[in-house]
């Protein structure tokens, strides 16, 4: 071999893509919920490797949408975005309408978009949640004398979901707070769609006998979900003046959120990243969700997608349908119309359109879900609404909010 061959030069390593962050939101009819999140997202940088710019959208109700951060960290050279889901726990959003947004997007720009995981059940979501519970226990304690930890009910409220796994984690998070703290009893329930709902659960929780309750809504942000909880929360104080009804305050912007928040972003470049949604009902057999197997991955939200908590008519603010905080009472009414006019709209245009983004359900390329992604839509409306949750007629769920006189 010569001295030449022996001293050529090697091949520089190809420079790593230039990496962005792109955080994820549901989004809010309150502007104050929509605030706060983008409040979560200018914080977390500090977390993150300081080369990596950070966006963030909203899947519906509030602008951004997802499309325009994703825009924004492309045109500042992005080649690689990381993409999680802003929700503590995966259901259908994080788990089907968001990751369509990103694959459609990853496919037409031709950008590579990892999806991580949701923020879940994890020691530093239950250390913050145990923080947030305590602060409001120090403070009714200062103010209305010591209530012993073993005379007190947690009741831990989640948002609630037509998915067992999601509603199944807030019902772990709520019995780890309660080992780890020592209160005499947990209940748990939910602000909508499934059950209990909050008034039936904390009508349950003051028969128990317990002198104090704490109400602990576990979210991340504010908004008119919040303001549901704390008003059936008043109300059944209320009712009951010889219980001490204490209203803890939820996540927010806690350290132990952000370093969670930073802990899925970072975990996607590792050696081996992470499986997102290890129970996902349209994957794997769940007990009594056994027909949402295969189901479509099609996102149902564009018909909401940047109407944003200003826009006329949109802020819940602006809604007297209630007296003094909204109940839900009102969407279980537009429903029963609804269905009583049988959604005929008359416009059978049977616009079939069986796209087929080559790209199965696999949440932006990770853990493959293989659902196909065929969808027929025989517009008669019946644009394949997912499976009705098979508990919604519960009478300790969504109905009842329907108070009887």
């Amino acid at each position: 071999m010569s001295a030449e061959a022996k001293t050529a030069p090697k091949t520089a390593p190809k420079a790593a893509p230039k990496t962005g962050v792109m955080i994820c939101g549901h989004g809010s009819r309150s502007q104050s919920a929509v605030d706060e999140f983008a409040v979560l997202a200018e914080k977390l940088p500090a977390f993150l490797p300081p080369d990596w710019p950070v966006d963030y959208g909203y899947l519906e109700f509030a602008n951004p949408v997802i499309r325009d951060g994703l825009d924004r960290l492309r045109e500042a050279g992005c080649e690689r975005i990381l993409a999680v889901p802003g929700m503590l726990f995966a259901a259908m959003h994080a788990k089907n309408d968001i990751p369509t947004v990103l694959n459609t997007y990853a496919a037409k720009h031709g950008i590579e978009v990892r999806y991580g995981r949701e923020l879940g059940v994890d020691p530093k979501m239950i250390a913050a949640a145990g923080a947030r519970v305590m602060e409001a226990v120090a403070k009714a304690d200062a103010e209305h004398g010591t209530v012993d930890l073993h005379d007190t009910c947690l009741v831990v409220i989640g948002r609630g979901a037509s998915d067992p796994d999601a509603n199944g984690n807030v019902a772990k998070i709520a019995r780890m707070l309660c080992e780890g703290l020592g209160f005499g009893w947990v209940e748990t329930g939910y602000s909508g769609v499934t059950f209990p709902l909050v008034e039936p659960c904390l009508d349950h929780a003051v028969r128990l006998g317990y002198r104090r309750i704490v109400v602990f809504p576990y979210f991340l942000f504010s908004g008119i979900l919040i303001d549901r909880i704390y008003g059936f929360t008043d109300r059944v104080a209320a009712a009951h003046p010889e219980i001490q009804m204490v209203k803890a305050g939820y996540l927010n912007d806690h350290p132990k959120v952000l370093e969670t928040f930073a802990e899925r972003i970072t975990e996607q470049v590792g050696e081996v990243p992470p499986p997102n949604c290890a129970m996902c009902k349209y994957r794997t057999q769940v007990l009594g969700f056994e027909a949402e197997v295969g189901a479509v991955q099609e996102s149902h939200h564009h018909h909401v997608e940047g109407q944003g908590a200003s826009a006329p008519g949109s802020n819940v603010a602006d809604c007297t349908l209630c007296e003094d905080f909204c109940t839900g009472l009102c969407r279980l009414e537009a429903a029963d119309a609804h269905d009583h006019h049988h959604h005929d709209h008359a416009h059978p245009h049977e616009h079939r359109h069986p796209h087929d983004h080559a790209h199965g359900h696999d949440h932006a390329h990770e853990h493959g879900h293989d659902h196909g992604h065929h969808h027929d839509h025989d517009h008669g409306h019946n644009h394949h609404h997912h499976a009705p949750y098979p508990h919604a007629k519960h009478p300790l769920g969504p109905e009842s909010v329907r108070r009887k006189t």
